[in-house]
């Protein structure tokens, strides 16, 4: 795991390299195990290494195939090099024991086409000295992230945001449209980022620049309909099983220290279970709890660090605590988001105690149906009969609703009663949004704006589309994977975890594993209890006390921190933003007095993202 940097279009700049060298040092903290730079011709390459495999110096970036003609930075993990690199022995003489020459040695044989070779996450750029260009490509799933600008010829990248503009070759402007999206939702999707000039590469997508031209192109889909591998309920339990411990055998290949994350969650138990079952020391796990016991899972993290004899950490945060350490953790988001110091401050407790590497169970809910959207979207399709009635009527219904419950889910159920038809790419964005249109006008006047997750859901998941023979939980899970899970966890989990030089490892988002549970038919996905097909698939492995809990998401108890310790924190920031002249006068004050009053309508993940914004821009305004 690292990070790594690169600007193509050298001929106006007069010092590149004095460049590359304040990218790496804006992200040293990715890798602080070694630093490298590359210079030729037309590019520049920056390398910070955090040595996870193969720990010796040869093994350092940028790295450069035996034939000279390319050059590597590599930012990630391929989890069946050694498989690989078997293909590849009769060809190339390998000096390493690294993935980082596999990756080189395979583009060198394969070209392009070897990214449909690897498993793993991962975020690279290949150099080739004698085509003079550069070629780029993420991970399937968007693990690991790749932002980059392109203006006047010069091609800027790297692995966070502001190493992009520490460069000093793109400007800080923010972006109207991603700023509603990012009210509206908590986050930014799609390619777009909260500046302007700046873009994410999308996941299992490439990037060849080459005379100042660039080629992009899609090497996985994962919206395409799957076939089945197995012919009943039994052998898919068998399967399951089978697929999701070679994902953690894979994972659990490293030269370092290494744990796992343990929320007391079904996802985060079957991963220490399975990664039990595969070592031969005790696995090391991690665990955050609140004296507010509302909140805290601790109880359960014990009974399963108890069950598998693993050496357990229980990290209580207090208030105090986190208002000591939250400039830090929001300092290390260089990118706006509703969510983020959990992971920064687990990673923490965690790279202290000399582990370099964690399993973590997100995607678990995405797969198995364990989100309340996935019941709630379903629920409308028995509701259809509902648009026979006038949409006034249904209007007229909804306006009801909110009077009677006056709480966020009303107000989207009252938004989804006025459509004119209850599919998924209508339904969907707005059960994901934290405000709604009325509020934003509020914020904003007069909005129009696009709409990731609607744009999203409409060119993958709509008919005609190749996702759109999925089962219809399927569908969920794609729309979630590709918007909620890639836009805000996995990208605020980098960020977090890397921010202290941590490698945080998923293996529920093994692609073959993925593509595997998007084949399952519906009835067999939704069980009468959450995630019922993941708890039969590992029937007897986690105890029953965490199989019937009740589901809890890792979130801080914010509501209570928030009108109490975190008040004076939360208020600063909310004032500072009020003061940009990016609202409408009063609607900050206004909507966060709602909240300090008690509205249930405004809740803390409502407020929380102003926050967060309102501390971003300060620091990096």
């Amino acid at each position: 795991m690292c990070g790594i940097n690169g600007i193509y279009g050298l001929e106006n700049l007069q010092d590149p390299l004095k460049l590359i060298h304040k990218m790496n040092e804006s992200i040293a903290h990715r890798g602080p195990d070694a630093s490298g730079t590359f210079h030729s011709k037309n590019v520049v390459l920056g390398h910070q290494r955090l040595k996870i495999i193969d720990l010796s110096e040869s093994a350092n970036q940028p790295f450069h195939s035996s034939n000279g003609r390319y050059t590597l930075v590599f930012n990630g993990e391929i989890y069946n090099y050694q498989q690989i690199r078997k293909e590849l022995e009769d060809d190339f003489v390998f000096r390493t024991n690294s993935d980082t020459e596999v990756l080189i040695n395979a583009f060198t044989k394969w070209g392009k086409s070897c990214l449909q070779k690897l498993n793993g996450m991962f975020a690279f750029a290949i150099w080739d000295d004698e085509a003079e260009s550069l070629f780029l490509a993420r991970d399937r799933m968007g693990i690991k992230p790749i932002y980059y600008a392109f203006q006047d010829g010069t091609f800027v990248f790297s692995s966070e945001v502001k190493a992009v503009l520490k460069s000093g070759l793109v400007k800080r402007e923010i972006n109207q449209n991603s700023l509603y999206e990012y009210l509206n939702y908590q986050t930014i999707y799609g390619e777009n980022t909260i500046l302007d000039d700046v873009k994410m590469i999308p996941p299992a997508s490439w990037v060849t620049i080459q005379d100042n031209q660039i080629e992009t192109g899609v090497y996985w889909q994962i919206e395409a309909p799957k076939k089945r591998t197995y012919n009943s309920f039994e052998e898919l339990k068998v399967q399951i099983a089978e697929k999701f411990g070679e994902s953690i055998q894979k994972r659990m290949i490293a030269d370092v220290p290494f744990g796992a994350f343990l929320s007391g969650g079904i996802d985060s138990s079957i991963v220490v279970g399975n990664m039990a079952k595969y070592s031969s020391q005790p696995i090391k796990t991690f665990h955050i709890s609140f004296a507010e016991e509302q909140f805290s899972e601790s109880k359960y993290a014990k009974i399963v660090a108890n069950k598998f004899g693993t050496e357990h950490t229980d990290i209580q945060l207090h208030p105090n605590d986190l208002l000591n350490q939250l400039p830090d953790a929001l300092s290390a988001m260089d990118h706006p988001s509703g969510d983020g110091p959990n992971t920064w401050l687990v990673s923490k407790v965690t790279k202290e105690a000399g582990i370099t590497m964690v399993h973590s169970g997100l995607g678990g809910d995405e797969l198995f149906a364990g989100y309340p959207v996935f019941k709630q979207l379903s629920s409308l399709i028995e509701k259809k009969y509902l648009l026979s009635f006038p949409k006034f009527l249904r209007k007229l219904g909804g306006n009801a609703l909110r009077l009677i419950k006056n709480d966020v889910q009303a107000e989207k159920i009252a938004e989804i009663l006025t459509l004119d038809r209850f599919d998924l790419e209508s339904a969907y964005p707005i059960s994901r949004k934290m405000l709604s249109d009325n509020q934003l006008r509020q914020y904003f006047g007069s909005v129009k704006f696009q709409n990731g997750a609607k744009s999203y859901v409409q060119n993958h998941l709509s008919y005609g589309q190749l996702g759109f023979d999925l089962p219809y939980l399927s569908k969920i899970s794609v729309a979630e994977l590709r918007t909620y899970l890639i836009s805000t966890l996995l990208r605020d989990t980098d960020q977090m975890s890397m921010a202290h030089a941590l490698e945080v490892r998923v293996p529920f988002l093994d692609h073959e594993f993925v593509e595997l549970l998007l084949s399952v038919p519906d009835e067999w996905k939704m069980g009468s209890s959450q995630k019922q097909l993941l708890v039969n698939s590992f029937k007897g492995l986690i105890p029953d006390e965490v199989i019937n809990r009740p589901k809890m998401g890792f979130v801080f108890p914010w509501e209570v921190w928030m009108k109490n310790d975190l008040k004076q924190f939360c208020g600063d920031n909310l004032n500072y933003l009020e003061n940009q002249q990016l609202f409408n006068k009063g609607a900050i004050s206004n909507f966060s007095n709602q909240f300090f009053k008690g509205n249930p309508t405004v809740t803390w993940s409502r407020i929380w993202p102003l926050v967060v914004l309102g501390f971003w821009i300060k620091n990096n305004g």
